[in-house]
């Protein structure tokens, strides 16, 4: 659900990063900036240097963490039948 208001701060922060992989116009819209995107990155920007975090694109909100779930690296362990359980 879309922000009635522009978010500010770490609540910007977080509700940009949960709408990252959405884009820019989404997650706009999402924390309450609606087409404005000019205010909603400059704000973006603001709460990030406010948090000491140092972000020029909003892609690099996604963490390495998200990154990996969506590569998908890793092999499956489980037995061939349910009778080798």
């Amino acid at each position: 659900m879309a922000s009635p208001t522009p978010l500010k701060g770490t609540d910007l922060v977080d509700c940009a990063k949960a709408n990252a992989k959405q884009g820019i116009e989404t997650a706009a819209l999402q924390c309450g900036y609606g087409s404005d995107l000019n205010t909603f990155a400059a704000e973006l920007r603001k709460a990030c240097e406010e948090m000491n975090l140092q972000v020029s694109e909003l892609n690099e909100l996604i963490i390495d963490q998200d990154m990996m779930l969506n590569i998908g690296t890793g092999e499956v362990v489980a037995p061939d039948t349910p009778a080798d359980l």
